[in-house]
């Protein structure tokens, strides 16, 4: 009890330095005003983009949804990110009302539906600068709801956050034959509970059976069947870890990571981490800039494989993000030294010495490493 009253007074104040709001939008298709709730990053500036999260049941969901990604983002695991939330309290049903037939939306279901992406979004994307990746969240009806989205011609989001769906009629068929399809990446997370209602949960293992084969390589997908709690706290343990899973691409690389994925690479392992950027540029739309730990793995990488080439290019990308820091002049040092070119070592080792320091990178070996090199070359 004591670490959880701890970190609560941090988790808030992460949505107080966050900019927090409530405002109307008028929709047309429902007819009537609707009442957003909106988060927007502490740091936000027009000249980046942030991801854009969709959070409908916003009266009890938005608050988690927002302290967990300022939570995470605060720590580089995630992106800062925009949270547009829905309030549903008086017209929840309504909105998520399907036909018990076809187990399509309809009614104000449908009109619900088409104000999300036809209303809401566009609003959304002409306020702000939004990024490429576009995340659902939902709780009971509206993590079912939000699974029409997949069903479009031109799919509207590339994750969904599905925590107790309470499908309606023939969905799991069409959501399971639909994440089949995908030529992009699409992330789908969804959690029962041990103590989840029992139709909700039997559905939900259902479609998890099927999901848990799937062979499409852009279906990106993850489950948890929680132990130790019900239909209402799936929120509180799904939310962390969804978000955890989606981002995974975005956070450090780990020392799991670096063993089981970096160090068995057959191919220069440079080659790691050129990937792992593009797919952040490609799948958030923004460059990122290489995490000084990233930087350290793969330099470790190419001391242990002896893949010196790599250790070149490493330094090429060094000097683009970290230039005024000895980071890129020490590598090339090294990479000169290993492949027996000590003048040339000797010069980026002297340039180093003039620049700030960096991780283990000091002013002391880099006079070391110069010292070295004069008495084992003569120079």
């Amino acid at each position: 009890m004591k670490k959880i009253l701890l970190i609560l007074p941090f988790l808030c104040s992460l949505i107080t330095n966050a900019q927090v709001f409530t405002e109307e939008i008028e929709s047309g298709i429902l007819e009537e005003k609707r009442t957003l709730k909106i988060h927007i990053p502490a740091n936000y500036t027009e000249t980046e983009v942030y991801p854009l999260i969709i959070v409908l049941d916003a009266d009890y969901l938005f608050d988690p949804v927002v302290a967990n990604i300022n939570y995470l983002s605060y720590f580089n695991e995630m992106p800062e990110a925009i949270v547009v939330g829905v309030n549903q309290f008086e017209s929840r049903y309504q909105d998520m009302e399907s036909d018990p037939e076809t187990g399509l939306p309809k009614n104000i279901g449908a009109y619900f539906f088409d104000f999300i992406g036809i209303e809401l979004i566009p609003y959304i994307e002409s306020k702000y600068t939004v990024a490429n990746f576009r995340m659902a969240v939902g709780h009971d009806l509206s993590a079912a709801f939000i699974n029409y989205y997949l069903l479009r011609d031109e799919v509207m989001f590339n994750a969904y956050i599905c925590m107790n769906p309470t499908f309606a009629p023939k969905m799991e068929e069409r959501v399971a034959a639909r994440l089949a399809t995908f030529n992009d990446r699409k992330f789908y997370y969804m959690a029962t509970a041990e103590s989840d209602d029992r139709d909700v949960r039997e559905r939900v293992n259902s479609l998890h059976q099927t999901l848990d084969q799937s062979e499409n390589k852009n279906l990106y997908y993850y489950f948890d069947d929680f132990k130790n709690a019900n239909h209402n706290t799936t929120v509180i343990y799904g939310l962390p870890n969804a978000l955890n899973d989606i981002f995974s691409i975005f956070k450090p690389i780990t020392p799991k990571e670096y063993q089981e994925k970096i160090l068995t690479m057959e191919e220069p392992v440079i080659n790691y981490l050129y990937d792992k950027y593009n797919t952040i540029e490609n799948l958030f739309g923004f460059e990122k800039e290489i995490l000084i730990n990233d930087f350290m793995a793969i330099y470790a990488a190419c001391r242990k494989k002896e893949d010196f080439e790599s250790l070149e290019k490493l330094g090429a990308l060094a000097e683009r993000d970290y230039p005024k820091t000895m980071m890129a002049d020490y590598f090339y040092g090294e990479y000169y030294e290993r492949i027996g070119k000590p003048k040339k070592a000797l010069k980026h080792y002297q340039d180093a010495f003039a620049k700030e320091e960096i991780d283990f990178m000091t002013k002391d070996l880099a006079y070391e490493k110069m010292q070295q090199i004069k008495i084992d070359f003569g120079l």
